[in-house]
């Protein structure tokens, strides 16, 4: 499975981390947020999550 090495990543639930390396294996992601007017990390979200099967 190939890496992008300009994307770390330690959610090992989605399809897309790379859980031996710890980067997401996607070329783009998109991040967005829940909150109408973010202020704290926890307010991001990555929208490109899939969940593993």
């Amino acid at each position: 499975m190939n890496i992008n090495p300009g994307i770390k990543c330690s959610v090992d639930s989605c399809k897309y981390n790379n859980t031996n390396k710890q980067y997401c294996t996607l070329d783009v992601i998109q991040v967005g947020t829940h909150e109408a007017h973010p202020k704290q990390v926890e307010c991001t979200d990555c929208q490109s999550f899939e969940l593993k099967q």
